[in-house]
């Protein structure tokens, strides 16, 4: 998905290699991520990449689905790895799927230990040994600093910005012992008044909060009247929630992370979240909302257009 206030205009296989682990707010490993050029609204998607080349095709599909869903004109495919079987594969099936399709693939590079190595035929001799390169002196990630995004060293370390904080979980145990749901449009209100205030919720409000998550019509309060400004709030809002809570109580939280998370562009951390809620309960309306939106690379652009659907088929989340 595209970052949200930062535009960079990528020329060489340098600004690409910088350009990815700013957009997907980490930098990967063993993964293939695809960048869509032009219009129209601009699409980063990543597939971790499989271990058996026989699992090839179903990255293909992955990464295929949505471009062609999204009428994407024109790509870049940039491949995380070693000089491996299965990175070789990807790579050059990815290409040929995507050029039976009419999209045109401007580059393919692979990258790995701060180096890029051409993969098409037609570059200098050079680019196929290996190009080295820095990533934390590179104009992009300077201007990432400056706009306030942090890219982490892998997924794991994305993962672990919203991972269990023990201590938290202490502070909230003896309220939620006994905690009972808030009442119609309270959830609302409370949330509203803590993006308000850049505060975040009292344990006695955390442990009211997990439970009426639990409740559909409630949950929606949470996140259904959400607009892009209030994203980045509403994403460390609930965040600190979800460090906060036991697993026993987390799933609703998190699911309403994920869907924050993908309303401010930030696929990674959206996923992150939907996999800490699914980890608790498999099957959650919300979680499994927000997924299919990451899956088929939806826009959170989009969402002033998706809203009135939702809101208006009953359970926006079922």
């Amino acid at each position: 998905m595209e970052p949200t206030s930062l535009r960079l205009s990528a020329r060489t296989p340098e600004d690409l290699a910088a350009f990815v682990p700013l957009a997907l707010g980490f930098v990967p490993e063993r993964s293939v991520v695809l960048v869509s050029i032009g219009p129209p609204d601009g699409m980063n998607a990543r597939v971790t990449l499989p271990q058996d080349p026989d699992d090839v095709d179903d990255v293909v599909e992955a990464l295929l689905r949505p471009v062609l869903r999204h009428g994407v004109r024109e790509v870049v495919v940039v491949v995380y790895d070693d000089d491996t079987t299965v990175a070789d594969e990807a790579a050059w099936s990815l290409h040929e799927e995507l050029t039976a399709a009419g999209v045109r693939v401007r580059d393919v590079l692979r990258v790995h230990d701060q180096h890029w190595y051409a993969v098409l035929p037609g570059a200098p001799l050079a680019a196929y040994q290996g190009v080295p390169f820095s990533l934390d002196s590179h104009p992009f990630t300077a201007q990432g600093v400056l706009d306030g995004r942090v890219t982490h060293p892998s997924r794991e370390a994305l993962r672990a910005t919203i991972a269990t904080d023990a201590d938290g979980v202490d502070r909230a145990a003896p309220a939620l012992a006994g905690a009972t749901a808030l009442p119609a449009c309270g959830l609302a209100a409370l949330v509203r008044r803590h993006l308000g205030t850049g505060s975040r919720f009292s344990d006695a409000e955390l442990a009211a909060v997990a439970v009426s998550l639990r409740s559909g019509h409630l949950r929606d309060e949470a996140w259904v009247w959400l607009g892009r400004p209030e994203a980045r709030g509403a994403v460390e809002l609930w965040s600190d929630a979800v460090r906060r809570l036991p697993t026993t109580h987390v799933a609703g939280a998190a699911a309403v992370l994920g869907f924050c998370a993908w309303l401010l562009g930030d696929g990674a951390l959206a996923w992150c979240a939907i996999d800490r809620c699914h980890e608790a309960e498999p099957s959650h309306p919300l979680a499994d909302l927000v997924a299919q939106l990451l899956d088929s690379a939806t826009s959170p652009a989009q969402w002033d257009v998706l809203r009135p659907r939702l809101t208006t088929s009953g359970d926006p989340a079922a």
